[in-house]
């Protein structure tokens, strides 16, 4: 576990209350002296330099935040900000942080993973953080290839993919990452770009006001493994037409306006262009809707070489993760009084196991 040095976590981890004057934090008190380590080029630079930024936007010290980080090269961020932080095995990083923000609520816990280790061993943790909403906030870096291991393919990686571990294409079917967190009922989901500054801030920021698991998909460019995966939405003269930017409340058009997303044969939603298609027939976005309008948003283009959506596809408030249980807690210290923890591990059906006998076998 990696310490900033400021000391130890004290009070809540509430936005703009973070136990200094809100305002003297900068980008510097968040940035490590660890020398930055990725290949030249890559977007995980360009996220980090944006989160080491956004952080002091939200008054909470340093040493009242966590990073945690699983296997990959996203796993190399903990060692970057200065904060507390863990470097986790492989996949386990959700389950590392439902630890610690259930332990201790009062700190502010984030998670960084990739597609390999958040969708591939760590599918399971990720799931379950996401339904159990632990407040938890989820930056999953996908850029459709593992990195760290030179470049197989990963559970994102489309059909026909050839890489070092698929020469003649890959055969599996791949994760869209929405959908997923979606239907796990995460209570926050959202996307964006590893370049674009302004974006990813503004998705950062709706994060982390929000109580309980905010997932947040980020496309990021590996320039050595999969160079260009996402150009036609990260380039900016092609993404201005291909960007489907999701504003609550509002229609969605794009492409400077000139086409939209519109309720097509049987409900489904189709790209129309807005001369063509009638006001009443164009969607308007609502994050705090009903979930099938996400999970349509998010099923839209088939990958990110098609028009594709990018911000908040979902937004609602449920029960947090942590807060019920220390309820349970304080319930069982007033009803067994003290000593509780000891009377209800004696309580029930237990048994004793004793050491056999010298010399019996």
């Amino acid at each position: 576990m990696s310490d900033g040095g400021n000391g130890t976590a004290n009070g809540g981890p509430s936005i703009g209350n973070g136990g200094g004057a809100v305002g003297t934090l900068t980008k510097k008190d968040f940035t490590s002296d660890q020398e930055v380590r990725w290949c030249p080029g890559c977007g995980d630079y360009a996220i980090l330099s944006t989160v080491q930024g956004f952080m002091p936007e939200l008054g909470i010290e340093p040493d009242r935040t966590v990073f945690v980080s699983g296997i990959g090269c996203s796993g190399r961020f903990t060692y970057y900000m200065d904060t507390y932080g863990v470097h986790g095995i492989h996949g386990r990083a959700p389950a590392l942080a439902t630890g610690i923000a259930t332990a201790r609520p009062d700190l502010s816990v984030w998670v960084i993973t990739g597609d390999g280790d958040g969708l591939s061993i760590g599918g399971n943790h990720l799931i379950h953080a996401l339904r159990r909403n632990v407040n938890l906030k989820i930056l999953l870096f996908n850029n459709q290839i593992y990195g760290l291991t030179k470049g197989q393919y990963s559970p994102t990686s489309e059909e026909g993919k050839v890489t070092k571990s698929t020469p003649f294409g890959s055969v599996d079917h791949p994760f869209n990452p929405i959908a997923l967190a979606l239907g796990a009922e995460a209570t926050f989901v959202a996307r964006t770009l590893d370049n674009d500054r302004q974006h990813l801030t503004q998705v950062l920021r709706q994060a982390a006001v929000h109580r309980g698991s905010a997932f947040v998909e980020i496309y990021q460019n590996c320039n050595v493994f999969n160079d260009g995966a996402f150009d036609l939405l990260r380039e900016k003269q092609q993404g201005t037409h291909n960007q489907i930017r999701l504003e609550d409340g509002e229609p969605i058009v794009f492409d400077e306006g000139k086409r939209c997303v519109s309720v097509g044969e049987n409900g489904r939603l189709v790209i129309t262009e807005t001369a063509s298609t009638p006001p009443e027939a164009i969607v308007a976005h609502d994050a705090k809707g009903r979930p099938s309008l996400a999970f349509a948003l998010a099923h839209l283009s088939r990958g990110p070489n098609e028009p594709t959506c990018i911000g908040v596809f979902r937004e609602m408030e449920r029960p947090v993760y942590g807060e019920a249980m220390t309820a349970q807690i304080e319930q069982a210290v007033e009803r067994l009084g003290p000593g509780s923890v000891d009377k209800l591990l004696h309580s029930g059906d237990t048994w004793t196991v004793s050491q056999p006998d010298a010399g019996t076998g």
